[in-house]
């Protein structure tokens, strides 16, 4: 078992973020109808962030230390993203 494994299989419900994340790419890729995408890798992060912060400032209370910790992010970094998506 490699660290990675490891490390997903000690969160709870890992699995299902990946396959509603690969659900919803497929969605969005199948509604393109054959469409070229640009800038895809940006869009798709960008999509993520937003709700994952204000699910993770809801779930610590908007104590941003502790979010930082549980995000894995420098709490300035955290701020930074926090402004960039209106969250504070």
């Amino acid at each position: 078992m490699t660290d990675t494994d490891k490390n997903e299989s000690d969160q709870p419900n890992a699995g299902n973020l990946r396959e509603s994340v690969a659900t919803a790419v497929g969605q969005f890729l199948q509604e393109l109808d054959g469409q070229d995408a640009t800038d895809m890798y940006l869009m798709v992060l960008n999509e993520v962030e937003a709700p994952l912060l204000k699910a993770v400032m809801e779930y610590t209370r908007n104590n941003q230390s502790r979010a930082s910790a549980m995000l894995g992010l420098n709490r300035g970094t955290l701020r930074k993203k926090l402004k960039q998506h209106q969250l504070i």
